[in-house]
């Protein structure tokens, strides 16, 4: 029996939301025939997303009103039996939702960002000024118009708790595949040779970089330990933060290659701040180093205390001088951190792991199909 063909929507696959379509993806690759599809608006995909097995087809992204004559031939890119928009975009959920009109395939809805937070940072003014610019396929008018139309879905899954309790749906977060990352894969020394670390002790932050995932902070805390054995590898970021002596940064990296990075990491740090574009946020990298076994000094923003609960140090948001305190507490106790890490590593593999994710995800994914098929 051929397997049911899953279209996953990502409303830009040059950016680092395809990560999330990506995710996804591989949750229902051992059930469905999965493909991820959508605009792509830079010059080529997402930097992560190359050379992994997941394929993408696209389409050469634009703003309006070159962008309305390509619509058809993304709308024939989605040719699954069931849609699966990630974000309520105007270039991928708004899409589903045309192509429903046309063909009737149900339409799953991701949500793992309140994608409207991104915007609303801006203040007033700026708000005003992101609502006029209507020629951004994705801009703030559309996507405030998407969240209006979340009710439409088949069926919906949300990446936080805020999104939980605004959107409703089935909780799923950034979960990791625990059974291919296992620490025992990975060679610390093979890691660290990567980042010339020597004998240095190395502090870590992974992801893409921006303000409010609080890498500035995570580099003033580093520099107040004022200590010359300890490395601080901003991973994926990009030569721009490389800004002080006890900093090494590398450029994004495949997905896949994660694993092989943090292998050298004695600490991870996820230093992330409080605005509105973490208010629904999850970061993936913590998923990361939990699967890892590494220690993890985060911050108390949205779900990190829930999920991190007996197996991480928090600290309060914008604070280095905490987050160095943390940092150094790690470093200098090893067996605290083996615990933090072990624990850590315990948690993902109950609650935030593939097997477990896909307990919830299948089950509402047949349940749309069934309901579709008696309709």
């Amino acid at each position: 029996m051929s397997k049911t063909k899953i279209s996953i929507l990502t409303f830009d696959l040059a950016d680092n939301a395809t990560g999330r379509a990506d995710l996804l993806a591989r949750l229902l690759a051992p059930r469905y025939d999965v493909e991820v599809v959508g605009p792509q608006f830079g010059a080529e995909l997402w930097k992560p997303a190359q050379g992994g097995p997941i394929a993408h087809r696209g389409v050469r992204g634009a703003r309006y009103p070159r962008f309305a004559a390509r619509l058809p031939a993304l709308l024939r890119l989605i040719d699954g039996g069931l849609i699966y928009a990630s974000k309520p975009r105007p270039t991928s959920f708004g899409a589903a939702l045309l192509k429903r009109l046309i063909a009737r395939p149900p339409v799953l809805l991701d949500i793992d960002d309140w994608e409207l937070g991104f915007f609303y940072r801006s203040g007033a003014w700026g708000q005003l000024g992101r609502f006029l610019n209507l020629s951004n396929p994705n801009g703030l008018p559309w996507t405030w118009l998407m969240e209006k139309l979340v009710p439409l879905a088949s069926g919906l899954t949300v990446g936080s708790r805020f999104l939980e309790a605004r959107f409703g749906g089935t909780l799923i977060p950034h979960v990791r595949d625990t059974d291919a990352w296992r620490p025992d894969r990975y060679d610390p020394r093979e890691a660290r040779a990567r980042l010339a670390a020597g004998d240095r002790r190395i502090v870590m932050f992974l992801g893409t970089p921006r303000a409010y995932k609080g890498i500035e902070d995570l580099i003033d805390a580093v520099g107040l330990l004022g200590r010359s054995d300890v490395l601080l590898a901003l991973v994926g970021v990009g030569s721009r933060y490389a800004t002080a002596p006890y900093v090494t940064t590398t450029e994004e990296i495949p997905f896949d290659d994660v694993p092989g990075y943090l292998a050298a990491a004695d600490v991870v740090a996820v230093p992330q701040r409080v605005t509105s574009d973490t208010t629904g946020q999850v970061p993936a990298k913590i998923f990361d180093a939990m699967a890892l076994a590494r220690p993890i000094v985060s911050t108390r923003v949205s779900m990190i205390p829930e999920i991190l609960d007996g197996c991480g140090l928090l600290v309060p948001p914008r604070d280095p001088k905490a987050l160095a305190d943390a940092i150094a507490r790690l470093l200098d106790d090893p067996s605290e951190a083996r615990e933090l890490g072990a624990r850590g590593r315990a948690r993902c593999e109950a609650l935030y792991s593939f097997t477990a994710t896909r307990a919830r995800l299948f089950p509402l994914v047949e349940n749309v199909l069934s309901r579709t098929n008696r309709t």
